[in-house]
């Protein structure tokens, strides 16, 4: 066999083996969200078997209809949609913030895109109660918009539009100035369509903090009525633990909506970051 057919056949085994290793650890990863998903179609006196199946003798829907006819899910659901759309307001304020961080030079700059950097180091915990104490002082508790405020802006996502836009090159935004575009027109019709991978990437991260909201609603809200998912999936573990397939149903209803953007925007979402430089 000569030198070239053996390192093709080591190079043909090599991957292999990276395949096989890949599809295994692909399957140990996935294996919990498969099981929650065969566990909340299990009747009741199935899921509480021993020894358990991963597969449901006799499936049913049963769970999903008793979350939204008789645990107002259907409520909580509406709620959570609403606090992500009202979180996809500041999305176009964070663009404005990066683009003037990354392509204008006022004075300052430096010190105000320190200070954006300097709110990455604080936890989130020391600012819940100022966070509070100002929106209870603007009449907004037990309220969706009290809710979705604090989740508006960011500094990091601020930082990875910066990071972004600085990729794109001056000199087209120039051209477009000396044609006569205004700012405004500019960055609506130049900057953001050149940015479809970064804003991809912030759909995502506002989309599951949004989704996946659950201290600062419990905080905020005392009234049953404004509960998000992540709040009412917290309050069904609680009140029904004899239930698992009740239990799976509600978190799978949590889970697959995050699936689902993340696999419509997953091109994007790798294409941002590595033009963002988070490698």
């Amino acid at each position: 066999m000569s030198t070239d057919s053996r390192a093709r056949s080591r190079s043909r085994a090599l991957t292999i083996t990276i395949g096989i290793g890949l599809a295994i650890g692909a399957v140990i990863t996935a294996f919990p969200f498969i099981w929650m998903l065969t566990s909340s179609l299990k009747p009741q006196s199935e899921s509480i078997d021993y020894p358990p199946t991963i597969l449901p003798q006799a499936p049913t829907l049963e769970y999903y209809q008793i979350l939204f006819t008789q645990l107002d899910f259907g409520r909580y659901l509406v709620n959570t949609l609403i606090v992500v759309l009202i979180s996809y307001v500041g999305l176009m304020l964070m663009a404005m913030a990066g683009y003037a961080f990354a392509k204008f030079e006022f004075k300052g700059k430096k010190g105000l895109f320190f200070l954006v950097l300097a709110t990455l180091m604080i936890p989130v915990q020391v600012t819940m109660i100022p966070t509070y104490l100002i929106i209870n002082g603007l009449n907004l508790t037990n309220t969706l918009v009290g809710i979705a405020l604090p989740t508006l802006v960011s500094g990091f996502s601020i930082f990875l539009f910066r990071q972004f836009m600085t990729t794109i090159p001056t000199e087209m935004l120039e051209a477009a100035r000396l044609d006569g575009a205004g700012e405004f027109r500019t960055f609506w019709q130049i900057v953001l369509p050149m940015s479809k991978p970064i804003l991809a990437v912030q759909v995502v991260l506002t989309f599951i903090t949004g989704w996946n909201s659950f201290l600062w609603p419990l905080i905020l809200s005392s009234d049953q009525k404004l509960y998000t998912l992540s709040v009412g999936l917290n309050l069904l573990n609680q009140q029904l633990a004899v239930n698992p397939s009740l239990q799976m149903a509600g978190a799978s209803v949590m889970v697959l909506p995050i699936l689902i953007v993340f696999i419509i925007f997953q091109r994007y979402v790798i294409q941002g970051f590595a033009l963002s430089g988070l490698k």
